[in-house]
C-alpha cells in the first residue's frame, strides 16, 4: 500500500485529501449521503494506484538497433518491442529512450493501449553526427491511469551498444613510383625472386603509371600488365595518426582531429582495397590496429579502433624510436613544432618512403590562432629529408588531398630513388 501510495500525482492526493476531509464532516454532520461521497473520492485514487501498480509489474519491452555500426552521418534504426503479461490491458503509457545528443533528438511514445499478450512495435531513426561508441538507453515508461491520480516510472530496457565510426572517403589512385601497386606485401615479393613473372609484371590497376606497361606480357596474357622496377613496400605499410589535443583546433564534427581521423580510415581502407597489409600507429608508436593478432586484414578492426580513439595530451611528437618500424610511412600530422619534426626525421632511415599530410590547423580555427605553427615550415624541413608531403586545409576534399600526396610522392629526388629502386 505505501508503494501504491508513493505514485499518486498532485491531483490525486488532493482528492484523496478530499475524501477524507469529506469523511470527517460526514461524521460529525451525521450526513449518510456525504459519507458515502467521501467513501467514493477515498477509494478512486487508491484503485487508480492499485491498477497502475499492476501494469507496471506486467510490462516488457527489448531494443534491437539496426545496423549495430554505422558510420557518421548515415542513418540506423531502433526497434522497440512492447508486451504486457499482466492480467488488465496497459493504458497511458508514457515511452522514453535514453539518446545521446550526438545521435539525435530523445524520442518519446504515447501509448494509449497496450493489449493483454500482444507484442507491438515502435522504431525511430538515428543519425549520428559524431564517431564514438554510444551507448542507447535506459528505456523509461512512465504509467498513469486515465484519469492521471497516479503514475509511476519504470526501466523497460537497459543499454544497447552503437558503434559509430568514422566516415570514409572513396580515394582513387596510389602514390606514383612506389611498389604500393604491387598488391602484397613486400616480404612474399622479396621472396619470390626477381626471375619470376609474376614478381616483375601484375595486371594493371586504376592509378598506375602507363609509361610501366610490360607490351610483352600484355599480349602474351591478352591482359594490361605492369612491370614492378623498384622494391615493393616492405612488410606493409604504417599509417600514422597524430591525435594529439595539443596539436588540432575546433570542436565537435567540424574539429581538425575528426577530419585527420576520418583521412586516415580512408587511407587504410583504401589500401587495404590494393591487399595491403596496414599498421596504423598513433603518434607515440603504439599500435592502434593491424598488429600481429589480426594481421591488418579487417577494416572493421581499423574503423572500430578509430571509433573509440580519444585525444592524446602528449605536448611533443616524440616517439624515440622508427614509428614505421622498418615500414612505408604514411603520416598525417596536426600543428608540429619544428623539434618535433626532426624527431621524427631523425629515427626514419632516409631510404625508406615517407609521406606526410600536415594539417592547416589555423584553418580549422577560421585564421585566428595565432599560436598555431606555419605548416610550410614543417614542409620544408620534411621534404629536405626526403618526405613527400601535401598540406590539407577545410576548404579541400580528402580526394585532393590524397592526389597532392600521390604526386609529391613521385617528386622525392634523384638521392631517395637511388636508395630504393
Amino acid at each position: 500500500m505505501r508503494t501504491a501510495l508513493s505514485g499518486l500525482t498532485t491531483r490525486g492526493r488532493c482528492l484523496l485529501a478530499a475524501g477524507f476531509a469529506a469523511g470527517v464532516c460526514a461524521a460529525v454532520l451525521n450526513e449518510r449521503d456525504l459519507l458515502r461521497v467521501a467513501a467514493f473520492v477515498i477509494a478512486l485514487p487508491l484503485l487508480a494506484a492499485w491498477l497502475a501498480t499492476r501494469a507496471r509489474v506486467g510490462l516488457h519491452a527489448a531494443r534491437f538497433l539496426a545496423p549495430s555500426r554505422v558510420p557518421v552521418g548515415a542513418a540506423a534504426e531502433v526497434k522497440l518491442d512492447l508486451r504486457s503479461t499482466g492480467r488488465l490491458p496497459t493504458g497511458g503509457l508514457m515511452l522514453e529512450d535514453t539518446v545521446p545528443y550526438a545521435l539525435g533528438a530523445r524520442p518519446r511514445f504515447l501509448v494509449e493501449r497496450l493489449p493483454r499478450n500482444t507484442p507491438t512495435s515502435l522504431r525511430y531513426p538515428l543519425k549520428p553526427v559524431m564517431r564514438g561508441i554510444q551507448q542507447v538507453g535506459p528505456l523509461m515508461a512512465r504509467i498513469t491511469d486515465p484519469f492521471g491520480l497516479a503514475e509511476f516510472d519504470r526501466e523497460l530496457a537497459g543499454r544497447s551498444r552503437l558503434v559509430v565510426v568514422p566516415r570514409v572517403v572513396r580515394l582513387s589512385g596510389l602514390p606514383g613510383g612506389s611498389g604500393m601497386g604491387a598488391g602484397d606485401d613486400g616480404s612474399v615479393r622479396l621472396r619470390a625472386g626477381q626471375g619470376e613473372d609474376d614478381a616483375v609484371v601484375r595486371p594493371y590497376r586504376h592509378g598506375d603509371d602507363l609509361r610501366k606497361v610490360h607490351w610483352r606480357s600484355t599480349a602474351r596474357r591478352d591482359e594490361l600488365m605492369v612491370r614492378v622496377e623498384e622494391r615493393p613496400w616492405r612488410g606493409g605499410t604504417t599509417v600514422l595518426l597524430d591525435h594529439r589535443v595539443y596539436a588540432h583546433r575546433g570542436s565537435g564534427p567540424t574539429a581538425s582531429l575528426e577530419w585527420a581521423i576520418s583521412f586516415v580510415a580512408s587511407i587504410c581502407l583504401h589500401l587495404h582495397h590494393f591487399g595491403h597489409q596496414v599498421r596504423l600507429v598513433s603518434e607515440d608508436g603504439r599500435v592502434l590496429a593491424g598488429g600481429s593478432s589480426d594481421g591488418g586484414h579487417s577494416d572493421h578492426v581499423v574503423l572500430d579502433s578509430l571509433a573509440a580513439l580519444q585525444g592524446s595530451h602528449r605536448r611533443e611528437l616524440s616517439a624515440g624510436i622508427d614509428p614505421g618500424a622498418g615500414q612505408e610511412v604514411i603520416a598525417v600530422l596536426g600543428a608540429v613544432s619544428p623539434a618535433s619534426v626532426e624527431e621524427l626525421i631523425r629515427y626514419r632511415p632516409r631510404g625508406m618512403r615517407s609521406l606526410a599530410v600536415l594539417l592547416d590547423v589555423n584553418a580549422w580555427a577560421g585564421g585566428s590562432d595565432a599560436t598555431a605553427p606555419d605548416p610550410e615550415d614543417a614542409r620544408r624541413l620534411l621534404t629536405g629529408a626526403g618526405w613527400g608531403v601535401a598540406i590539407a586545409r577545410p576548404s579541400a576534399s580528402m580526394q585532393q588531398v590524397w592526389q597532392e600526396l600521390c604526386a609529391s610522392a613521385g617528386n622525392r629526388g634523384p638521392s631517395v630513388r637511388s636508395e630504393v629502386g
